[in-house]
């Protein structure tokens, strides 16, 4: 039987491209696109005031206002992190690190590369923080200065408890470090609720920006902390805090085109209704998702409860039918990339519900899983036990 899909009209984008079913870089609609199609100098004044404001919308996305700054960093999310674990952490400090998958441990290798203490509580890939073990470990570790964690762990797609951990960690008095790359914008993070030192996204993600640019929102406080703390030049954070508010400008050649395309996704995601639209949007993706897949006998990986809506992990068939390799390769024929399972626990893959896209592109995607089952002549999903 032949997997070949190749006569089959694929549907794309608005831009003509497939849709990107994946945790990042994601579709972004014609009109960031566009905002790229435009030359600014660095020290323009014009791009200066769009980077200020840039700054100021995501302070107000955690009601931070006064009491919080926005510093922005070239790269990708992981060169914010590395940067809020060399600036935060200082060189006698010790950190936590609480480990449910695969970006956690990339924190636990940061810390090896800048030789920083740290103890790592892991917990398995399908299941969130315990946070009676953390509560436990700050009690007996006085030494621990700082607690880092992934908020949506994207190795599953797995939310974890982000305000019991805050609370727990506050009445410690340490400091909290969030990575909450695949979940700023989507789901709730205000300084009202959750008390934090330091939280890092990125402009592409659920803002859905393009990549190259990763921002840290600190508590004023903190950052004032953070002083000779940095061991890289280039991700010294304070630094480039204070170069901003002498003179509103980067310390080194901004990623121009990147922040254009970022003030235009942040002008759509207000226009969406801010968190709560946005991450309302990809629930109803996620719902969709996971019904249609579960209908078809694909297994959800994760509890409902423990599901961020942002990308969701499926157990993959043991039917001998099954060949993934054709299975991606079908489903992009028609017009939809997903992504191959990062897990150590099971052999899976993940369908990402972010970005722009919306019920539409998930039925497709859904119908374009139903035509290839058909081709590879499977009438029922078997999982593995």
């Amino acid at each position: 039987m032949t997997n070949d899909l190749s006569n089959n009209s694929a549907v794309s984008s608005p831009t003509g491209d497939p849709y990107l079913l994946t945790p990042g870089p994601l579709t972004t609609s014609p009109t960031v696109k566009q905002a790229m199609l435009h030359d600014y100098g660095s020290r323009d004044t014009t791009f200066i005031d769009i980077n200020a404001h840039i700054l100021e919308r995501l302070v107000a996305i955690v009601d931070g206002e006064g009491s919080h700054v926005c510093v922005p960093l070239q790269g990708s999310g992981t060169f914010v992190v590395e940067a809020m674990i060399g600036n935060f952490v200082p060189a006698d400090g010790k950190l936590l690190i609480l480990v449910n998958g695969a970006y956690g441990h990339r924190i636990a290798k940061m810390c090896d590369y800048y030789r920083r203490d740290y103890l790592i509580q892991e917990s398995a890939e399908d299941v969130p923080v315990d946070t009676d073990e953390l509560d436990q470990t700050l009690a007996n570790d006085p030494g621990i200065s700082h607690v880092a964690m992934i908020y949506c762990e994207t190795t599953s797609g797995i939310l974890n408890p982000i305000q019991q951990i805050s609370q727990i960690v506050a009445r410690h008095a340490r400091g909290l470090l969030i990575d909450a790359m695949s979940a700023f914008g989507a789901l709730p993070l205000s300084v009202k609720e959750i008390e934090f030192d330091a939280v890092v996204a990125s402009s592409n993600k659920c803002l859905e920006g393009s990549p190259g640019m990763g921002y840290c929102i600190a508590r004023r406080s903190a950052i004032e902390k953070t002083k000779g703390n940095s061991p890289s030049l280039s991700l010294d954070l304070y630094d480039q805090w204070q170069a901003m508010m002498k003179n509103k400008q980067w310390r080194f050649t901004p990623p121009t085109h990147v922040l254009l395309a970022f003030d235009q996704a942040l002008k759509e995601f207000e226009e969406e209704g801010g968190v709560e639209g946005r991450g309302g949007r990809y629930r109803q993706n996620a719902d969709l998702m996971i019904s249609g897949m579960r209908k078809m006998g694909f297994k959800t990986l994760l509890a409902d409860d423990f599901q961020a809506p942002i990308i969701i992990t499926f157990h993959m068939p043991v039917n001998p039918e099954f060949d993934f390799s054709a299975f991606y390769d079908g489903l992009r024929e028609q017009g939809y990339v997903i992504y191959p399972g990062k897990l150590t626990v099971a052999n899976s893959f993940r369908i990402g519900c972010i970005g722009r896209i919306n019920l539409e592109q998930m039925q497709g995607a859904l119908d374009a899983v139903a035509k290839i089952l058909t081709k590879f002549g499977i009438d029922e999903i078997i999982n593995a036990k």
